[in-house]
């Protein structure tokens, strides 16, 4: 069995695509610090743990079904807008944007570290 796992295909045109969207909103008209940009990442993954004490969760159900006739803008802010999975795809956004902006190949990069993983022992040492 190959140690080789491709479960990243297709994160690098995401990437790609996001940090064009970003530029074109403004975010990258002039250079950006890479610490800054890390703590915003962090602070995506602050409000999915907020979102997640507070039991706000999006429904899914109720977003496609529309039984009020809302705008599709109307039926996010109400049923997925900062929610933990709102928030978790904000955090994927911020990394994905990062990636696109840097040239990281976050498809390989996600792959050796799969690959490497797998290699190591229970709970790679760690007690959690």
């Amino acid at each position: 069995m190959s140690n080789k796992l491709d479960l990243c295909s297709g994160l690098n045109e995401a990437a790609q695509r996001i940090h064009a969207d970003a530029k074109q909103k403004g975010f990258w008209d002039s250079e950006r610090e890479t610490g800054t940009l890390l703590m915003l990442m962090v602070s995506e993954l602050a409000e999915a743990l907020e979102a997640d004490r507070h039991g706000r969760y999006a429904n899914r159900t109720t977003f496609a079904c529309n039984p009020d006739g809302k705008s599709e803008e109307e039926q996010f802010r109400s049923h997925i807008k900062d929610t933990l999975e709102d928030e978790m795809a904000d955090t994927m956004i911020r990394i994905l944007d990062f990636c696109g902006a840097k040239g990281i190949d976050i498809e390989w990069h996600i792959n050796q570290k799969l690959a490497y993983n797998r290699t190591r022992e229970h709970r790679h040492g760690k007690a959690y």
